[in-house]
């Protein structure tokens, strides 16, 4: 059964040249139209500039869907191809493609995966079992509490981790050479481009402008790949529990969107069908969630079902769900201290 829904998933695998091209434009030619709009409204009023970067950092968001799919080899036939749109999509959503494409590759085979949490490939979906939090210091639950408050990591840690944490090399192994050396030279290019339109445009004017984009594009970027592992009924398991095809269809889910923000991120919400095939471009992923029955049956969350995964912090192994930090008594000490 599990191969045969593989298998019809599979027949989905194959991009278009003439609908991958379609979608540059409505990408990254959209996306530069609206920045070049935003530049113009400056002039006119600033209020106007933050009310274009909502639709610019939407387009945005659909840029790092293209960058994501060619990360996957799934845009274009050619892996040449993909290397190279997927490097120009890095100079604009600031994140080192090569490095990336590394890491989510990790992603795609141990997420959900108890035992291999600590790859960093996992750093927006992750979470403590309770057993895990418990043995925490008093100091180091409360750091991770606030670390995991909705607030803290939904609103304020985003825009941090592309402006700042991508300019590292962060948790790269030692031999992987090219990944390192393509973050120092992703940072040089973003720089060259950053210092040009501060010299043509002024450098005030092109904070002001690029970072209201970035900073709601990533808030939506985060939120997207958080809540689509996050929510109640998904599925954590040990390595020796752990099913690819089980964590497709349990551990992600469908996230039903309205018809335009399902434009914007680029249809992300069929993400169980990305997991049973990364190789499945974005704009066939609704076309094989219709064709395919079986792909209707996993847990499908809607803009407000999806919210209430952002206060699960815990992963409880006796009752085999994901809970709430406030839902976890600590420990008492002998004496009644808490531990």
């Amino acid at each position: 059964m599990q191969r045969k829904l593989r298998g019809a998933v599979a027949q989905f695998a194959a991009p278009s040249v003439t609908k991958s091209s379609v979608q540059l434009f409505t990408s990254i030619g959209l996306f530069l139209a609206g920045c070049a709009a935003m530049y113009w409204a400056y002039s006119i009023s600033y209020f106007l500039t933050l009310a274009l970067a909502v639709p610019t950092a939407g387009l945005l968001v659909r840029v790092f869907i293209v960058q994501h799919d060619c990360g996957h080899g799934a845009l274009f036939g050619a892996r040449w191809a993909n290397t190279l749109v997927g490097l120009v999509c890095s100079l604009f959503t600031l994140t080192p493609y090569v490095l990336w494409r590394r890491h989510h590759a990790c992603h795609h085979g141990n997420w959900n995966n108890l035992d291999r949490r600590l790859s960093g490939a996992d750093i927006y979906s992750s979470c403590l079992t309770v057993q895990e939090y418990r043995s925490l210091t008093p100091w180091q639950r409360r750091v991770y509490r606030l670390s995991r408050h909705p607030l803290i990591a939904n609103l304020l840690l985003p825009p941090l981790i592309f402006l700042l944490l991508y300019r590292i090399p962060f948790d790269t192994p030692s031999d992987w050479t090219r990944e390192r050396y393509t973050v120092y030279a992703t940072n040089i290019a973003i720089g060259v481009m950053v210092v040009s339109a501060g010299w043509l445009l002024g450098f005030r004017q092109v904070l002001l402008v690029q970072l209201p984009v970035i900073g709601m594009a990533s808030i939506v970027g985060v939120w997207l790949f958080t809540l689509q592992h996050r929510f109640e009924g998904a599925l954590w398991a040990k390595q020796r529990q752990w099913n690819f095809n089980a964590a497709a269809l349990e551990s992600t889910s469908y996230l039903r969107l309205p018809k335009m923000l399902q434009w914007f991120t680029g249809n992300i919400g069929f993400h169980h069908i990305h997991h049973l095939d990364p190789k499945v471009p974005n704009y066939r992923l609704q076309e094989c969630f219709r064709a395919v029955p079986a792909l209707g049956g996993v847990r499908t969350l809607t803009l407000g079902s999806s919210l209430r995964g952002l206060w699960y912090a815990l992963w409880d192994e006796e009752r085999r769900q994901l809970v709430r930090i406030a839902d976890v008594a600590p420990r008492k000490r002998a004496r009644g201290g808490e531990i």
